[in-house]
């Protein structure tokens, strides 16, 4: 009984912290990820020592092993941190369909291709010059690449310029970006702590993950689609929500089972469930599930940065430079896709591309839980995680200064459409569809003008001809 409350106080405190840290950087205009790392750096064992050692009455429990009562507690811990990233990678592919990989159109796909590959090819040529094996750099190259563009919806979003092209071009590429991103995760968590590989055995390794991830996506989502009311008819409660954790789970277990992370089967999950999620109001289900797990990868991950490290300054001045490439290269790739549309534009598309936040620190901690990168190199992608996320939301406030400088999307398609739904939706009772901007509904009768007649033709059917006399 006192082992399971020593482990549930690390729990509580690890909680309590990363929610009320998180709330306070919310106030403060940052992201919350940032006020959860702090929090886990400040009371993990390298600092306050509040979480993350085993105390007096576990090690009771284990019979005097100190070890084994601390193996014990990190177990318990990484299992917390998995499901929080798992869950995270559920809620990131169930905001994204199949059908915006089509819809995104050929900017936004280059944005996100390009935002990919340059970073990717910097941060390798970057560790190669610094001698690291193929493994290392090909991890800390992985760490480079994603985009957490939560952060920059959410500024463009308080900003109120999401009508922009801009901001279209960012959120379209971010659906490419994702997608690249799990993919070249699943390829770099199949290698392991060994020397150089040759590229036939990467190329496999990528044609597997690809593979898995075509097959997965393409059957779930034609299976969901074509059972999905099947789902409301389950002999429980939420069916569509036990279901869509199960899938999670499941397919989790499958993706560590064929040699891939949990989270790339948690990630597909999501997308198979991204259709139904639509129809039942799934995201709105989990969300609870949602704000209880993730914090605990955040802030746990925060308790196994040692700041001690920081004080080398060979650390931190690599830890800069990984940092400067990193912007630079997310820079010169995604605004490339934004040529032609304008200095300010392509500034904006650039920015909005930059931050790492949790992806970054997801492929981080994959590469020190198997052993690839050592903590000082670990340390220094949280560093860069931290500094691209923070430089974002004031930068693309300077860029937005000038509202009128941002392009605006065409009124038609989806905008149009949706400015007469919202205007069918107020007519009056008694009159007709048609809408104009200077009169605004025409009556009954006023319709053959509306449809495009003459005005003199439609009124001249209503004219009453002269008497003969």
């Amino acid at each position: 009984m006192g082992a399971t409350a020593s482990i549930l106080a690390d729990l509580f405190i690890l909680f309590v912290a990363a929610r009320v840290t998180g709330a306070v950087f919310v106030q403060l205009k940052q992201p919350a990820v940032i006020g959860e790392l702090l929090a886990g750096i400040l009371i993990g064992p390298f600092v306050l020592g509040w979480v993350g050692t085993a105390d007096p009455v576990l090690v009771v429990a284990f019979h005097g092993d100190t070890a084994g009562a601390q193996e014990a507690l990190d177990l318990v811990l990484d299992i917390f941190a998995e499901l929080g990233v798992v869950m995270l990678l559920f809620f990131v592919g169930l905001k994204i369909r199949l059908s915006d990989l089509i819809g995104v159109g050929w900017r936004a796909a280059l944005v996100g291709t390009l935002g990919i590959a340059v970073p990717f090819v910097a941060g390798y040529g970057l560790m190669v010059l610094w001698g690291a094996e193929t493994p290392k750099a090909l991890f800390i190259a992985a760490a480079l690449v994603a985009t957490s563009t939560g952060i920059t919806a959410r500024v463009l979003r308080d900003l109120g310029v999401l009508h922009s092209r801009e901001a279209r071009i960012i959120l379209g590429a971010a659906v490419i970006d994702d997608l690249l991103a799990m993919i070249l995760l699943a390829t770099v968590t199949q290698l392991g702590p060994q020397g150089d590989i040759a590229l036939l055995d990467i190329g496999l390794i990528a044609a597997q993950a690809i593979g898995f991830t075509i097959v997965v996506a393409l059957v779930g989502t034609w299976t969901i689609s074509h059972f999905h009311a099947q789902l409301k008819r389950l002999p429980f409660t939420h069916g569509p929500l036990i279901v869509a954790l199960a899938l999670m789970l499941g397919l989790a277990t499958v993706a560590t089972r064929v040699g891939l992370a949990a989270i790339i089967g948690a990630f597909l999950a999501g997308l198979v469930m991204s259709e139904e999620a639509e129809r039942s109001d799934l995201e709105q289900a989990i969300l609870p599930i949602y704000e209880f797990f993730v914090p605990f990868f955040f802030i746990i991950i925060g308790t196994q940065v040692n700041p001690a490290l920081f004080l080398d300054r060979q650390i931190i001045g690599q830890a800069l430079i990984i940092t400067f490439v990193a912007i630079v290269a997310k820079l010169l790739g995604a605004g490339a896709g934004g040529i032609g549309m304008g200095p300010r534009s392509v500034a904006m598309i650039g920015i909005g591309m930059v931050p790492r936040g949790e992806v970054g620190l997801i492929v981080a901690s994959l590469g020190l839980a198997r052993g690839i990168i050592e903590r000082e190199f670990f340390s220094m992608v949280v560093v860069m995680s931290i500094l691209t996320t923070l430089i974002v939301p004031p930068a693309l406030i300077w860029l937005s200064r000038s509202p009128a400088a941002l392009s605006r999307p065409p009124r038609s398609s989806a905008v149009s459409r949706r400015l007469r739904a919202a205007l069918a939706s107020t007519r009056p009772p008694g009159a007709d569809r048609t809408w104009t901007t200077r009169t605004g509904w025409r009556p009954p009768r006023a319709r053959t003008a509306a449809a495009g007649l003459p005005r003199s033709t439609a009124g001249r059917s209503r004219r009453r001809k002269p008497r003969q006399r």
